[in-house]
């Protein structure tokens, strides 16, 4: 059973940034992808970013340029540096894992709050 805990979340002015950071525990296959998904009010959970245990990187076309995603496999935590911050940008920030290649095995953290207002 995995489990992820995400941390970083807050309130920025406009064109601020955030760091969000998430740890896992019980991880068992090497072979992963973690990643980053929102949900706004009103809207459908969405992609924003995601990494291979290999590093290959993922971005959605409405970040791209602004966040940066990363990892650390050693303390099996995933990074999304977060800059150039917009109003759109507001959403619950939701962790995920899950193994590669094996549809059906995605786990999610509990969600942070980010809030880009001025």
């Amino acid at each position: 059973q995995v489990q992820l805990v995400e941390s970083g979340g807050g309130l920025v002015q406009p064109g601020g940034s955030l760091t969000l950071s998430c740890v896992a525990s019980g991880v068992r296959f090497s072979s992963n992808v973690m990643g980053w998904y929102r949900q706004a009010p009103g809207k459908e959970r969405e992609l924003v970013a995601t990494i291979t245990n290999d590093g290959r990187t993922n971005y959605d076309d409405s970040v791209k340029g602004r966040f940066t995603i990363s990892r650390n496999d050693a303390k099996n935590t995933v990074n999304l540096q977060m800059n150039s911050l917009k109003p759109d940008d507001t959403a619950v920030y939701y962790c995920n894992w899950k193994r590669r290649f094996v549809p059906g095995t995605d786990y999610w953290g509990q969600g942070t709050q980010v809030t880009v207002s001025s």
